[in-house]
């Protein structure tokens, strides 16, 4: 049954600055911008929340830039803005090539980093990008901010580390020194959820895979990487892989089918970047 919109709550701030006096102050809100889940966790009555931000308006949450060392994405760029960036596609085009998957052009249009970040499912797909790429979330609240590596922001499934009184400012991402891979298995290319995600950068003596959807949360595969920088075979490597993941039975896959489809993409990663 659609919830009842009369039993929900919605703070408009003007600014960051109200935006954070209001996390601070007026209890658990939940932050909502381009609503490409909350929406549709609202119309099938399933939303948990009641009290909402709505932060769409606030441009200090906006923008790409970089310098020599990093790329910063503010929280609400969207995926069309990722996907246009001529900085993201020259620093992080694995994250340009997740973006064009995820859904439809009008997901795209609205929906944005920082909000498939704190969704926190594992089937989130740049979460894979950021992981492999070492980025950091910045969060901020009325008390200051707080860098948080990608790889230590998720807690367990749809769980953060991100306390009530604090939003996403943006997603921090390093020089990659490296060649990026990125693959998705789905029903279809895009506007269908992950079975299974990968991204991977290959360098000198540099190795790191990330994958979604076999694990409560995005994984990187560190035993899995250790062993192919140290000069393992394939083969070995992916009997580490193995017993790194694990992948559950759900409605749109099972665990097998993840287990031999996540084998097939660190091989495919593997052979395709010299």
């Amino acid at each position: 049954m659609r919830t009842a919109i009369s039993s929900l709550l919605l703070k408009r701030p003007r600014n960051l600055t109200q935006a954070l006096a209001m996390m601070r102050n007026e209890g658990s809100l939940t932050p909502l911008a381009g609503c490409t889940d909350i929406y549709v966790n609202l119309q099938f009555g399933t939303a948990g929340e009641t009290r909402y931000i709505d932060l769409w308006p606030l441009e200090e949450l906006r923008g790409i830039s970089a310098d020599k060392h990093t790329l910063r994405i503010g929280a609400l760029n969207t995926f069309s803005e990722i996907i246009a960036s001529s900085l993201v596609r020259k620093r992080v085009p694995m994250l340009a090539a997740a973006a064009r998957e995820i859904g439809g052009r009008q997901i795209q249009n609205r929906g944005t980093l920082a909000g498939n970040i704190a969704n926190a499912s594992p089937a989130g797909d740049s979460l894979p990008v950021l992981a492999a790429a070492d980025a950091t979330v910045v969060l901020v609240s009325t008390r200051g901010e707080r860098r948080i590596p990608v790889t230590s922001f998720y807690t367990g499934y749809r769980k953060t580390v991100r306390r009530d009184d604090e939003l996403i400012l943006a997603i921090d991402i390093p020089r990659i020194d490296g060649r990026q891979w990125w693959r998705k298995v789905g029903t279809r290319r895009a506007q269908a959820i992950s079975k299974v995600m990968m991204a991977g950068v290959k360098g000198k003596n540099l190795v790191r895979v990330a994958v979604g959807s076999v694990a409560p949360t995005v994984l990187r595969l560190r035993k899995t990487e250790q062993s192919l920088a140290a000069g393992a075979g394939l083969s070995e490597a992916l009997h580490v892989l193995a017993e790194e993941i694990t992948p559950i039975d759900d409605i749109r896959s099972t665990a097998e089918y993840r287990r031999r489809v996540t084998a097939n993409l660190l091989t495919a990663f593997w052979n395709q970047i010299d």
